[in-house]
């Protein structure tokens, strides 16, 4: 690492045009905006303001909606990455840090680089950085160690992402700040894809009194990230839509589709989808796009807002008769264990007897509850997660019961909705139960006795109904006998319990394993190295499934190719597993298990075809190169991906690359 004079001199040399070295054109331009746009000297660092707490509180005010859909995949991301020495962050327009997640100690220490909540860095404020130069950019951006305009912070590597509102104007900026060089690649992977989440959940705060519309050329992604989502008026006129809906419709922009009437992109009315989403419980329906034959697999949904002025609520249409588990919950188990408890927890859950799962960190346990879910009564209704662990004490309360407005200082000025309301008619999951206060079980025992709430800072009681399902790592019996959880709120929670076991002792965990390399993949078949296969079907997984998925998706962005090989493995998990030698001496090693075929699979796997996310996949690339003339660059440039990486897509889903480089050229 260069000294700090060093470092500044080679901040003016290449601004100057004395030498560029490895230096990129954004860092480069970057560079060169410090020096003569913001007057900015490397040799003399600047430390961030930092605004007080009411200033603060403005700014999160203004930005409260972000906020509020950026948390829980925030958590998730940092889960995601599994690195104690990064920060999750994210900026307003302003370069203002309204949120972060991060460990204790890494907050602390970076508090002493002006790196907390609060303070202001602006590309203006504290040159090149990955938040301040994002915001200017407007895209993706990874600045490493010595690409950060000030030497102070090169011992940071920063990857940042925009966040657009529906409207398509940029309101956030996603930020990992890290020590490690490493990582940002990975991080960008998934921070592109925690930054469409978080729209997406923008999406549907700010149309609360527009229907919701969710499609997919293939029904089976309907629902999942993947998905198109319009909001619709009750003209039937488009009021907004998501990436993935812009992309399957060929428009290039938000303004292009709004104001168009649905019947004019689909063959069908509001009145018409509605009903027949109803009449199907909620499961995709076939619709075809308007003059022409394309089809897609559509759901559409009444408006979420609740109208707060009616006083009578409106009758409750009956729960729907228990349906057989689908592809979305037995599928998702191959170990006979786990499936026949979840067709018990089935039978339970729909006499209204709430199920409680017992299971280590990252086992599976919310999977579990979303499949229960799926196959309960009340499928079509909302299924709202709350981490009981990841939230402040001071927050679960208006979390879980909502608030009116002006109940607090800094409360939304329109009020909010609590989660147990937003599950109305629907699940609640309560994962880590056990870390709940003790003050706070009292009210949660009350709601589940009288199935009422009533929201901080009102008299209004109201009446609500939804199944409950709660997750806990911690001995709960064990919290009782010591006075940590109240015992008659055990009992409540505990109708049937359940234990999910870990995935060093899962029996269907290689065929864990492949499903999950090939969804972290994208859907594309890949293969794995008998060496690697051994070392990932004999470590011990501390952390099971999110530890696994983890990995993958590390090892998948690594690998670039269509085999996974040791050497995209972690090197920490390849130094531990050699340590601890865990192979089960009674069963075949897994380097001698034959190649891995999906039970699906045709016996002849070189005839086999594309699976139909592959097919998916596959049509809407092939569409795109149409649409492009097949100039290989400009679809590259669509899908803001590398020529290389278009093309190991395009091998992948068997599409002639002749074909492409003929016309391309």
């Amino acid at each position: 690492m260069l000294e700090p004079k060093g470092h500044a001199q080679r901040v003016y040399d290449v601004v100057d045009g004395r030498g560029r070295g490895d230096t990129t054109d954004l860092v480069t331009s970057s560079w060169a905006r410090c020096v003569r746009d913001y007057r900015l000297d490397p040799a003399k660092p600047a430390r961030p303001d930092v605004l007080g707490e009411h200033r603060l509180e403005e700014h999160r005010a203004r930005a409260a909606d972000v906020i509020e859909c950026a948390k829980l995949e925030m958590t998730t991301l940092y889960q995601q990455l599994g690195d104690r020495e990064c920060a999750v962050v994210l900026v307003d327009t302003d370069g203002v840090i309204l949120h972060m997640v991060a460990a204790p100690d890494f907050s602390r220490e970076m508090g002493q680089l002006g790196f907390c909540p609060g303070a202001i860095w602006t590309e203006a404020a504290v040159g090149t950085n990955g938040m301040g130069t994002c915001l200017v950019v407007r895209e993706p951006v990874a600045v490493r160690q010595q690409d950060h305009f000030y030497g102070t912070y090169t011992s940071l590597t920063c990857s940042a992402v925009p966040i657009f509102d529906p409207e398509g104007a940029l309101v956030a900026v996603l930020d990992v700040t890290s020590r490690s060089p490493l990582m940002q690649q990975h991080s960008l992977v998934l921070l592109g894809m925690t930054a469409q989440m978080i729209e997406n959940r923008l999406l549907d705060r700010r149309f609360q009194d527009a229907c919701p519309i969710h499609f997919h050329s293939r029904p089976e992604f309907v629902y999942t990230l993947h998905e198109g989502k319009l909001v619709v008026g009750d003209d039937g006129g488009i009021r907004a839509a998501n990436r993935s809906a812009l992309f399957q419709l060929g428009f290039s922009s938000v303004p292009e589709i709004c104001g168009k009437q649905l019947d004019e992109l689909f063959q069908t009315t509001l009145p018409e989808i509605l009903n027949r989403s109803a009449r199907s419980s909620f499961h995709p329906v076939p619709i075809f796009c308007a003059g022409r034959s394309n089809r897609f697999f559509a759901v559409a949904q009444q408006p979420a807002r609740l109208n707060a002025a009616t006083v009578e609520r409106p009758a409750k249409s009956a729960p729907a008769p228990a349906r057989v588990i689908d592809d979305g919950g037995a599928q998702q188990f191959g170990d006979d264990r786990i499936l026949s408890q979840l067709q018990l927890a089935t039978r339970v859950i729909a006499k209204r007897i709430p199920v409680l799962l017992h299971g280590e960190t990252g086992a599976g346990k919310e999977v579990f509850a979303h499949a229960l879910h799926k196959g309960s009564p009340y499928a079509a209704g909302a299924f709202v997660a709350v981490n009981c662990a990841s939230l402040p004490e001071s927050l679960i309360e208006s979390e879980l019961f909502g608030y009116r407005a002006g109940a607090f200082t800094g409360a939304q000025r329109s009020g909010r909705r609590g989660k147990i309301l937003q599950a109305d008619r629907g699940t609640l999951f309560l994962d880590e139960i056990g870390d709940m206060p003790l003050a706070l079980q009292a009210r949660l025992l009350r709601v589940l006795d009288e199935r009422q709430v009533s929201p901080l800072g009102s008299e209004e009681i109201i009446a609500v109904d939804f199944q409950l399902v709660s997750a806990s790592h911690r001995d709960l019996p064990k919290l009782v006998a010591d006075g940590m959880f109240r015992e008659d709120l055990y009992y409540r929670l505990s109708g049937l319990d359940v234990s999910l076991p870990p995935l060093r002792e899962r029996r269907d965990k290689r065929e864990l394993l492949y499903r999950l390399l090939e969804e972290e993949a994208g859907g594309s078949r890949m293969d794995i190295d008998p060496d690697a296969e051994a070392l990932l079907m004999s470590y011990s997984w501390p952390g099971n499934l999110r530890q696994l998925r983890h990995v993958l998706r590390t090892a998948v962005v690594l690998a670039g190719a269509e085999r996974l090989t040791l050497a995209a493995l972690p090197a920490t998990l390849r130094q531990r597993a050699a340590e601890r030698a865990e192979v089960d001496v009674g069963a075949v090693p897994p380097a001698r298990l034959p190649p891995y075929v999906p039970a699906s699979a045709a016996p002849d796997v070189a005839l086999r075809p594309l699976n139909p996310v592959q097919a998916s996949e596959r049509a809407v690339l092939l569409g795109l190169l149409e649409d492009q003339r097949w100039n290989v660059s400009n679809v590259a440039k669509a899908l803001d991906i590398s020529r290389n990486t278009l093309y190991r897509r395009l091998h992948r889903l068997r599409i002639p690359l002749s074909h492409s480089e003929s016309a391309a050229g």
